[in-house]
């Protein structure tokens, strides 16, 4: 798909978007979408790449930094629940209580037990969720050890990528093996029936989006829907389960 048909099939997805986010309003449905993935996988750019056409007040952003002294007293769950999305809301969470699973563990933000403590709580939280009539969507944007360290170079090169830089950016190289370990650890114990996680091969970016936006729009019923060829997801979008992948899992 060359420049112009990318720009034709968006359109018809922020279309789809638009028509979907007038259901979540009109049906006051809770929709969540989690994005996870390593350092430089294009959450950022996943997110304004959805939010491009979507009314603001009723689609939200969060993307919380480093807790708080009284945060980091409280239940781990508990500053993130404020932020759920309410009947008629899309939430885009850009990281979210997995970090405890992924950044916290192999930076050491976390105790061994506060870790283990995750994988027991997370589940239920996560079922009681949906249980209470939320939609819960979790993809982890993946991307190869050499694009990783391409963008992370740009990022400080490049004076309108300054503010993405960070301490963790800087040893994300260094620690690629250790977050490995930590994502297939997470995507293997919380790959839940009920809250599945979906991978996405976001190496080459346009095609990733609209992949993800494909997928999404796929999983949730609304009026009037156009349904957008399977093919758009196929190649980047899949279960963390499927036995065959028919992209690399880096």
């Amino acid at each position: 798909m060359n420049k112009r048909g990318r720009k034709k099939v968006l359109r018809s997805l922020y279309i789809e978007l638009v028509k979907l986010q007038n259901e979540i309003i009109q049906s006051k449905l809770k929709l969540l979408v989690i994005l996870e993935g390593r350092d430089a996988a294009g959450k950022d750019g996943t997110v304004k790449t959805i939010m491009a056409h979507l009314s603001p007040r009723e689609t939200k952003v969060v993307a919380l930094g480093a807790p708080s002294n009284r945060q980091e007293k409280e239940w781990y769950f508990q500053r993130f629940i404020a932020h759920l999305p309410i009947s008629g809301e899309f939430v885009i969470f850009n990281r979210s209580w997995y970090n405890r699973a992924g950044v916290e563990k192999v930076m050491g933000f976390c105790s061994p037990e506060q870790y283990r403590n995750f994988f027991r709580d997370v589940g239920k939280f996560e079922k009681m969720l949906v249980s209470s009539g939320f939609i819960i969507l979790k993809y982890y944007l993946d991307i190869s050890k050499k694009e990783q360290k391409k963008r992370l170079d740009d990022r400080k090169t490049n004076p309108l990528k300054q503010w993405k830089v960070s301490q963790i950016d800087l040893v994300a190289q260094k620690h690629w093996n250790d977050y490995s370990q930590a994502r297939n650890k997470m995507l293997k114990k919380t790959n839940f029936k009920h809250s599945p996680w979906f991978i996405v091969n976001s190496e080459e970016k346009g095609k990733a989006h609209i992949a993800l936006i494909s997928h999404l729009l796929g999983r949730v019923n609304y009026r009037n829907k156009k349904e957008m060829p399977a093919i758009l997801a196929n190649d980047r979008v899949y279960f963390a389960s499927a036995k065959n992948r028919k992209t690399k899992l880096y």
